[in-house]
């Protein structure tokens, strides 16, 4: 293992004590007897408006590690070390001493804010309520902030926003709910988990000028737990590397995307998709259903969606008349902002949403005028992978009930050949098989993305929908398991609707893109006419907004969008 101690240049550095200086930290969990540990001999610090990027594999240690700054780890774990902040020591301190640190001088941003939002409270009664706790302002003026920080993060209409529940709102705007009560007391310390998982490219952009701005307005550290090596490059001053609880490299940025040491460090690097290589060809299979005009497998014919009004919040049409088709054996890539109608199309394939208006049939029959007998018949050819993985499983049940419960509803499977199937799903998304008889809340969130994979997978679907199934996975697992996708696509021959806000991801994979803006498909063509020739504005502002994995290219590229919004505002005046 390489020497884990930091040398960051003098020019790099910032000046003053660090703002956190972690030393021999160390991290174990209890399981069945035994200790396990999940992090081991990690020392670091940060300082006044530096961002740490800490990288590595789903599992590694990253947010276990970092969940130990503040005694956030569940009560079966222990951590020993030192952690500093400001000179202060954390570990030592009460949960009520804790308490007055969290939030007020220390901020997390969660991986999966649908989990970390409290759901029978509205989005702005909880910023509300941690402005109130941490300061003295009045409910006017604490509503007044609430609302502003919501704006700070793009979020649409953010008085209506203000008053609705993290239900009610699509991955990538609870994301920004959640990043808006992060920073709603300015913290010395913002802990980053994933922050930008959910979001698309032209709202992650957004996100980290905001990030960006926040450690030069109050001269924060930030630590930054990610898999995204764009988002590293766009943001982070130094990084760490994590493999198995340990810290295999450290240094500044340019050192490590320029001349890593370490294998993993290469590995991780080279699994890292780039936007302009995917070579994806269409499969005979395609190629001869376009050529025989077969049925398509799911065809939207002028579809219209439209959510009733509940409550408050007034109906609106979140998808209106689109139209597309995927044929067996091809994948298409849905983009689009959070809050285009990506998940909500995806939502009405299933029958989940109702049809407004237009058709929506899957092989033939019509989701729409369906009866319960005949969508129950349609859904068992359908897999679904959603965008939240801790949310869409049972937290009730083990790993392995989760997986095969598909195959037990549909009769497919029952006894020691259920068992084997099991087993044989766990393999394909590379979990161990004793996993099976784990709890969702054991794993970590790349690993729960893959348990919802191999479940989505259980019944051999002719169709499947896979909401941003990659969010959560790390770059090495993510090419692993898109080499995997096209495998098992290929030998399955079903077809796939991809939704994803990584548009290098879709141009790995995809042979058609579909471009969403504000419920309307703006776009649709294969990925050299999408993505090397784009002929919409909007099409071209997404693209444009893409991060690069090379800190120089992407400060360039920053630099040029910077520039080109200013323009925008300069002549909009």
């Amino acid at each position: 293992m390489t020497d884990t101690t930091m040398t960051i240049p003098n020019a790099a550095r910032s000046e003053g004590a660090p703002i956190l200086e972690v030393t021999d930290l160390g991290v174990d969990f209890w399981v069945d007897g035994t200790w396990y540990p999940a992090a081991m001999h990690m020392t670091y610090d940060v300082k006044p408006g530096e961002v740490l990027a800490i990288v590595g594999e789903s599992g590694s240690g990253k947010s276990s590690s970092s969940m130990a700054l503040l005694g956030l780890l569940p009560s079966n774990s222990r951590t020993t070390g030192s952690v500093k902040l400001r000179g202060r020591e954390l570990l030592t301190l009460s949960d009520r001493q804790l308490r007055s640190v969290r939030g007020n001088d220390v901020a997390v941003i969660f991986q999966e804010p649908m989990t970390a939002l409290n759901p029978v409270y509205t989005v702005g009664f909880q910023i509300v309520e941690t402005l109130r706790l941490h300061t003295q302002m009045s409910p006017a003026d604490a509503k007044k902030r609430a609302i502003e920080l919501l704006e700070m993060v793009e979020m649409p209409d953010p008085p209506t926003a203000f008053n609705k529940y993290p239900h009610q709102f699509s991955g990538g705007q609870r994301q920004r709910a959640m990043i808006a009560m992060s920073i709603a007391c300015d913290p010395v310390l913002l802990i980053a988990d994933e922050p930008t998982t959910a979001l698309d490219v032209t709202v992650q952009a957004e996100i980290l000028d905001l990030m960006r701005d926040l450690r030069h307005r109050l001269d924060s550290a930030i630590v930054l737990i990610t898999h995204d090596m764009g988002v590293v490059a766009d943001l982070a001053d130094k990084i760490i590397v994590m493999k198995d609880g340990e810290i295999v490299e450290a240094g500044p940025i340019q050192k490590i995307f320029t001349e890593p040491e370490h294998p993993y460090t290469q590995q991780l690097l080279a699994a890292v998709p780039h936007l302009g290589v995917g070579q994806v060809e269409l499969t005979d299979a395609l190629v001869e259903a376009e050529r025989k005009h077969a049925e398509p497998v799911l065809k939207l014919d002028r579809v219209a969606i439209e959510y009733p009004k509940h409550g408050r919040i007034p109906a609106f049409r979140a998808v209106d008349d689109v139209s597309f088709e995927i044929n067996a054996g091809e994948i298409v890539g849905l983009v689009g902002e959070s809050g285009s109608g990506k998940t909500t199309i995806g939502r009405a394939a299933v029958g989940l949403l109702p049809v407004a208006d237009g058709t929506l049939s899957i092989s033939g029959h019509d989701v729409g005028t369906a009866g319960a007998r005949e969508l129950q018949e349609i859904r068992r050819t359908i897999g679904i992978v959603f965008q939240d993985p801790g949310s869409s499983l049972n937290p009730r049940f083990p790993i392995g009930q989760s997986i095969g419960e598909p195959l037990l509803l549909a009769k497919q499977a029952k006894g020691s050949e259920l068992d084997r199937r099991v087993e044989t799903l766990l393999d394909q998304v590379e979990l161990p098989r004793s996993f099976r008889n784990r709890y969702p809340h054991e794993l970590s969130g790349g690993q729960r993305q893959r348990v919802g994979i191999a479940r989505a997978l259980a019944l051999s679907p002719s169709l499947l929908i896979a909401d941003e199934p990659t969010s959560a996975l790390d770059v090495s697992v993510q090419a692993r398991f898109l080499d995997l996708l096209q495998t098992i696509q290929q030998e399955l021959q079903f077809a796939c609707l991809f939704v994803s806000h990584d548009l290098a991801v879709v141009d790995m994979l995809a042979h058609r893109i579909a471009v969403m803006h504000k419920g309307h498909l703006v776009e649709f063509g294969t990925r050299d006419e999408i993505l090397r020739a784009p002929k919409d504005p909007y099409t071209q502002r997404l693209i444009a907004a893409v991060p690069v994995p090379d800190p120089i290219a992407q400060k360039e590229r920053r630099e040029a969008r910077t520039a080109t919004i200013e323009q925008i505002r300069l002549e909009e005046d």
